[in-house]
């Protein structure tokens, strides 16, 4: 039946050319609507991602100002922010009254009725004049340090748009460093706010357990959740710090001690002249600080934490005191897990919520786990805030990385992330498991990715450390403005004979257990001759036994590029990498040792101890 029209197209087709134009323009105005529609479908994806804020949008006015000649309120004029956590008396966690509050999860906002409440952190905001502008989106149920929702998207991080924002207050963190707000509150459990602030490049705050309230915010973990500030201003994060510690605006002074963890910077990749050296050149000129100490952490950490005895893990008991940090963040969470199963377990078995690959094993490892060893992880915490209280009392700073890698790039495959999340909790464990107050400063950025530091203070002096990010930071910004525009100078004078002399000089001191004095000599040859892979596999021996690893792992790596068949490069930079929990690479390491010496029975025998650590 359609033969006929169809002929009689063709002949007029046929016989009218002008024809053929009409369908080529229609089909083409067909392929740009399809286009223009495909468009607008990815940038609404787009949209969600980069949008820090979830839907619906909304504004709570603050209380109205008093009359002249009453003082203007605090923090008049003060937008902010709020992570999708009720911040009410329901069961949900920053709630606002009238609002259903997620928690990061859509089964948990459908499986909850609007807050009846709003919590008293945010009350306390608005009856100082600020107005919250919405909330933002978060890690589901506050499980998560990297920011990454498959829900609601991931909030993308003005700083580097392609990896992380950092988690689980990861909305809170983006609506600040993209100066849609002046601050934002966000939940710090086990680095919630701390690691998203280094991420993001903004200042994050967590304040000592228990000082801010609580009342209105339902726990994940209620010995170690506290309420935490983002800002990109530290004079903003010192009304908004006040106002929500109830702090007095006079205290008497005294002077800081400033005490440096050197072996946590031994953690991170970036260079101590970009943290390290530029907050102890900050201080050289302002009064009130003493001269800045140094020392090993870890290992004062496991002469006065008795309890962390039992949580280091039998196939690493040999190696160095940065595995007293792993078997801490391994504590905090026990704890997390132990808790949430005693806050939430109920909710997950009658929801069953539908949730992403990373919090479904973090719920079901919280569901599974068992209260037998509570008191021992209570200990733990107990004798972890003396310890800090003996070591920093009310006028001691200890100044450490906050993070020891750069942010991971969106989408990271499981392993890799596993080994980054160990390494970046060791460090968050710190304050988590004190109870201490710790602020996160940026300091400019290092491989394009944002770097920070951070000072702990002991639990309660909140208002001394908030003064002292008061007085330090523009003089911290200064330096960082110096260090990113300094260039070392190479050394060019390349005398064999010297350097050889040197050479044997540190092998002298290395043989006689003088390490430091080995380093030196190794370090002058180098100097000589930068292009001899004995020189710098010799000083990473030496930096080994001094517990420097991520030098130790920078010259062997010099030395490989020097000499791609150095066994002795490949063996050390393994045990370096190791001790800084990057066991992947230290795995890869000994097996290409192997590669090179089949009958190595040292580098045999790591390997296989590091794949049971992965496995």
């Amino acid at each position: 039946m359609w033969k006929q029209p169809l002929q009689v197209v063709k002949a007029n087709v046929s016989s009218n050319p002008r024809t053929w134009i009409v369908i080529g323009l229609s089909v083409a105005g067909i392929v740009i609507v399809a286009e223009t529609q495909r468009r607008k479908r990815r940038s609404r994806a787009q949209i969600m991602l980069r949008e820090p804020f979830l839907e619906p949008r909304f504004d709570l006015l603050p209380f109205p100002q008093p009359p002249p000649p009453a003082a203007r309120q605090p923090l008049a004029s003060l937008t902010f922010a709020i992570s999708d956590m009720s911040f009410s008396l329901s069961l949900s966690l920053f709630d606002v009254k009238g609002y259903v509050t997620g928690f990061g999860s859509p089964d948990w906002a459908g499986t909850h009725e609007a807050a009846t409440k709003t919590a008293l952190v945010v009350t306390a905001l608005l009856k100082n004049g600020a107005t919250c502008v919405g909330k933002t989106v978060m890690d589901e149920l506050n499980f998560g340090i990297t920011g990454e929702n498959v829900h609601y998207g991931t909030p993308v991080n003005p700083q580097l748009q392609s990896h992380i924002p950092g988690g689980s207050s990861s909305g809170s963190a983006v609506a600040v460093a993209a100066g849609l707000v002046d601050f934002a509150l966000g939940i710090d459990t086990t680095g919630c706010v701390r690691i998203p602030a280094s991420f993001c490049g903004v200042i994050g705050f967590r304040p000592s357990h228990g000082a801010v309230s609580m009342i209105g915010v339902s726990p994940n973990s209620q010995s170690l959740d506290t309420v935490g500030i983002f800002t990109r201003d530290p004079s903003i994060l010192h009304h908004v710090g006040h106002v929500l510690l109830q702090l007095k605006s006079v205290e008497t002074k005294r002077a800081r001690r400033l005490i440096f963890a050197d072996d946590l910077f031994q953690l991170s990749k970036v260079p101590t002249e970009k943290t390290v050296q530029v907050v102890t050149k900050a201080i050289e000129h302002l009064s009130g600080y003493q001269p800045p100490k140094h020392m090993n952490f870890c290992q004062y950490i496991a002469s006065n934490v008795p309890g962390l005895k039992g949580f280091r893990e039998e196939s690493v008991k040999h190696q160095n005191e940065i595995f007293t940090l792993k078997a801490l963040s391994s504590v905090m969470l026990l704890l997390q897990r132990c808790e949430f199963k005693t806050n939430h377990e109920e909710w997950v078995k009658s929801a069953k919520p539908r949730l992403g690959p990373d919090a479904s094993d973090r719920v079901r490892a919280a569901i599974d786990s068992t209260h037998e060893n509570m008191k021992t992880l209570y200990k733990v915490r107990t004798e972890m805030r003396a310890a800090l209280q003996s070591l920093l009392k009310d006028d001691g700073i200890l100044v450490i990385p906050t993070v020891a890698d750069p942010p991971l790039k969106l989408n990271t495959k499981k392993r890799q992330s596993s080994e980054f999340n160990d390494r970046t909790l060791a460090l968050s464990s710190i304050a988590s498991m004190s109870g201490c107050c710790q602020v996160t400063i940026p300091v400019g950025k290092h491989k394009e990715s944002p770097i920070s530091i951070s000072f702990i203070a002991f639990h309660s002096v909140d208002k001394f450390l908030l003064d002292t990010v008061l007085d330090m930071y523009s003089s911290i910004q200064e330096k960082v403005s110096i260090a990113s525009h300094s260039w070392p100078l190479p050394d060019t004078n390349d005398n064999l004979d010297v350097s050889e002399l040197l050479k044997e000089k540190g092998n002298a001191a290395f043989k006689g257990r003088q390490w430091n004095k080995a380093v030196k000599y190794y370090t002058e040859a180098i100097n000589l001759n930068m292009m001899s892979a004995t020189y710098y596999c010799n000083r990473a021996a030496a930096y080994l036994k001094l517990g420097c690893f991520q030098q130790a792992e920078e010259d062997c790596s010099k030395a490989i590029s020097l000499d791609k068949k150095n066994v002795k490069a490949y063996m050390r930079r393994g045990t370096a990498r190791e001790s800084l929990l990057c066991y992947k690479d230290a795995a890869q390491d000994f097996k290409h040792a192997l590669v090179l010496e089949p009958q190595n029975k040292v580098a045999n025998l790591a390997e296989k101890r590091l794949r049971e650590l992965m496995g």
